[in-house]
């Protein structure tokens, strides 16, 4: 009973990355591989979708996109090392992008208040369009002006310098309820604040146990934070273990994944979607 119990769900696997396969298929497709890029954060969704995009251009002899990850600033030396690691031992370009803007107005140290005078034009445009009336915020990543600033900002400044026409990224239908209304392949019209630009996710239909079943199944590798108890990577100063177990030890179908995470960000997550947070 256990033998064909193991047999059904390794079945159940290989279903699931075929169809995430057939989403990135579909992008190499429609958008010349010059103009993709890959989300890669060094989390298990996201180091995830690089492997699957990793192996279907293998099996089509084209090169792999460029990769960027956003350093918002309060990056997990654990995560540094591992994208750093990883990129050369898989010889993918990864960029690390930055507001640097925004840090050189808070002294490049968290917690310091930034003055909505000493920003950029730009900067100072997008805090004007969240609503934002103070004179000054606190510098921190997962807050909404600093989650706006460092993350959404930070990605549509990338895709416009870089003429980015879709990027993959590691979002699931199970992760977040903003996200529950995604499709697999999302086109964006362009706005005042961002360009035309389309977002692939092959991992929607993924829940939690099955990313860790496909790290297992298919023997991946992944940053080292999860087997110290982390489910879900953010900020270093505002996440949480969950647990000391491992993250696939713990009890994935009855408690929130990103509980460890900034729960005033998890509050406001689908006004920050509408603003163009992945």
């Amino acid at each position: 009973m256990e033998g064909e119990k193991a047999k059904a769900n390794s079945e159940l696997i290989e279903d699931k990355v075929r169809d995430s396969e057939a989403v990135i298929a579909k992008a190499f497709d429609t958008f010349p591989v010059e103009r993709l890029a890959v989300g890669w954060t060094g989390g298990k969704d996201s180091s995830l979708v690089l492997r699957l995009v990793r192996e279907v251009c293998q099996e089509r002899g084209i090169e792999v996109p460029r990769c960027f990850c956003i350093d918002e600033g309060d990056m997990f030396d654990e995560i540094r090392e591992f994208l750093d690691r990883w990129s050369r031992e898989w010889n993918v370009r990864l960029d690390l992008i930055h507001n640097h803007d925004v840090s050189r107005a808070a002294g490049g140290k968290l917690g310091n208040m930034v003055k909505v005078a000493d920003l950029n034009e730009r900067n100072r445009r997008e805090v004007q369009r969240l609503g934002y009336e103070e004179d000054e915020f606190s510098y921190e990543p997962e807050s909404f002006v600093g989650n706006h600033l460092m993350k959404t900002v930070t990605l549509n400044v990338y895709l416009e310098e870089n003429g980015i026409e879709a990027f993959f990224e590691g979002i699931r239908w199970d992760e977040q309820g903003a996200r529950h209304a995604e499709s697999h392949i999302s086109p964006r019209q362009a706005t005042p604040y961002s360009p035309a630009h389309t977002r692939i996710s092959p991992l929607l239909h993924f829940t939690e146990r099955d990313i860790w079943n496909t790290y297992f199944q298919y023997n991946i590798t992944f940053v080292d934070l999860y087997r110290q108890g982390y489910r879900s990577l953010g900020a270093r100063i505002t996440t949480k273990k969950m647990s000391d177990k491992p993250a696939w030890e713990q009890d994935l179908e009855n408690t929130t994944e990103r509980g460890g995470r900034c729960q005033d960000k998890e509050e406001l997550m689908q006004k920050l979607r509408e603003l163009g947070y992945m």
